[in-house]
């Protein structure tokens, strides 16, 4: 697998993405400045928290509507507040994909370009901009992944370090929304297959045993998903114990698992890589005009990105390029776990985690297969999409109640 190298610039772009990033999505996002979508779940869950009340919105762990709670602590209870931290979140998953694709690639201009997709993705976009757990989630499995790569090529107690904190990140994801639990798994098979595959020299986490690094991998994620409960130990009712903690995640489990009444958005699994049922978070009136607000992938990064995987894939096996499949096998990862989980409804933000690992992909694919010049113009028209579609992701005064028609190419995206 191709490892980069060692060089300051890379941490220098990878700031100055999730800077322009950041900017990107703080532009209007107090607009609308009422509930969006599922923040009318997350935002009074995190005005209780704040309180230390009681628990509420038991179906998901704590920390994603900690982090509400704090923009709330930070900027007031309006939506400013409500939606900061999302922004940030976007901003790091952002700089991590970028950091994912040159840790694998080793080549500055592919990992330019998934930054520069992942802004552009529209998927990210919105997320960064609403209050929900996903955006979290997100964040903290890209970087869990990032930190991850970068943990191979160090040894002893640094890499033991390395492979602690990104367990950590992955606990902490789980401690958003427990659709992160299988990317702990992949993150032990991964160190699995990379010592078995340099077995007779030990190039990765030189000076560490196997079970070590498993270990401190389970012991973070582990530690760091059971301290994201701790501000439940200070309800003013019905507050956590040490007793209580691990039997409340079979009441998260049952919550999960209930079956749900049929919901207007709904689709399947099957349907959400092809968008063919994207969701209106927003169409009403709102501060003084229709305005709207529609979940929905840039229609060149998310079917692009489909064709990019099919031919990482391709060249993986074809070149035995375990870069690429790696690639390949982080967008499939995300993407598995919702055709198995026992969910009675799906959504198709339910594959905004799946849709950021087709950046990658797809500047890996373009990097390879196509010229410079082809690529620039494949930029230009994702960037003429993004702005396309901009009045309708970031809710802008619309002309009525049918201006939706002029963004609606397909019956089902109604």
């Amino acid at each position: 697998m191709t490892a980069a190298p060692s060089h300051p610039r890379p941490i220098l772009v990878a700031v100055l993405l999730g800077l322009v990033a950041e900017t990107l999505f703080l532009i209007r996002v107090s607009v609308p400045h009422t509930l969006v979508f599922d923040e009318v779940h997350y935002v009074p869950a995190a005005r209780t928290m704040l309180a230390l009340a009681a628990p509420v919105n038991t179906e998901h762990p704590l920390l994603g509507k900690a982090i509400i709670a704090a923009g709330i602590a930070l900027f007031g209870d309006n939506s400013l507040g409500w939606r900061f931290f999302s922004t940030v979140a976007g901003a790091v998953t952002v700089a991590a994909l970028f950091a994912i694709t040159w840790q694998l690639l080793g080549r500055m201009r592919p990992a330019v370009l998934a930054g520069l997709f992942a802004m552009l993705s529209m998927t990210l976009f919105v997320q960064a901009r609403i209050a929900m757990l996903d955006g979290f989630m997100a964040a903290f499995v890209v970087s869990a992944v990032a930190v991850l790569l970068a943990s191979r090529r160090a040894s002893g107690a640094r890499a033991l370090t390395r492979v602690a904190l990104g367990g950590a990140l992955i606990g902490l994801a789980i401690g958003c929304k427990w659709a992160a639990v299988p990317f702990l798994g992949y993150a032990g098979l991964a160190i699995l297959v990379l010592r078995l595959r340099e077995v007779s020299d030990r190039a990765y986490w030189r000076g560490v045993v196997t079970p070590a690094l498993l270990l401190v991998l389970v012991v973070g994620a582990g530690a760091a998903y059971l301290l994201t409960f701790l501000p439940a130990f200070f309800y003013a009712n019905d507050p956590l114990t040490l007793a209580t903690l691990l039997p409340f995640q079979l009441t998260i489990y049952a919550e999960q698992t209930q079956i749900l009444a049929p919901h207007t958005y709904q689709s399947s699994w099957w349907s959400w890589p092809l968008m063919l049922r994207p969701i209106w978070y927003l169409y009403e009136r709102a501060d003084g005009a229709m305005r709207g607000i529609l979940m929905i992938g840039n229609p060149a990064i998310l079917w692009g990105g489909l064709v990019a995987v099919a031919a990482s894939l391709w060249a993986s096996v074809r070149d035995r390029s375990a870069a690429l499949l790696a690639i390949v096998a982080l967008w499939l990862g995300a993407y598995l776990p919702w055709i198995v989980i026992p969910k009675s409804l799906g959504f198709f933000y339910y594959y905004f985690l799946s849709s950021l690992f087709l950046c990658p992909a797809l500047a890996a694919a373009l990097d390879r297969y196509v010229s410079k010049r082809a690529q620039s113009a494949f930029v230009i028209l994702a960037a003429a999409l993004f702005v396309y579609f901009y009045p309708i992701i970031v809710a802008m005064p619309l002309d009525g109640p049918d201006a939706f028609r002029r963004w609606t190419w397909f019956a089902s995206w109604v």
